[in-house]
């Protein structure tokens, strides 16, 4: 298991539109992908469980990997948060 904190960039923070990217980014890789938010725990997966998380520009998250693919999934969705996530 490997786990990164990352502050949220987005000016809006997780909408629809950047949730979906990390989504997306996330369904690549078979390791299972979470992410920790106050005292919440949301599926990286899952575009509900992102939006249901409700994270704001300016919010830190820590997501959490773990699988066979944990290291290279942990590095591209950390990127992809700090790339902005297409925005």
């Amino acid at each position: 298991m490997v786990s990164q904190k990352v502050v949220i960039k987005n000016p809006t923070g997780l909408h629809l539109r950047p949730a979906g990217i990390l989504c997306k980014e996330a369904m690549q890789f078979k390791s299972l992908i979470t992410f920790s938010f106050k005292e919440n725990t949301a599926n990286a997966k899952s575009v509900l469980s992102v939006l249901g998380a409700c994270v704001k520009c300016g919010d830190e998250i820590e997501f959490v990997c773990e699988g066979e693919d944990e290291q290279e999934a942990l590095r591209t969705l950390v990127q992809a948060v700090e790339n902005g996530l297409g925005e």
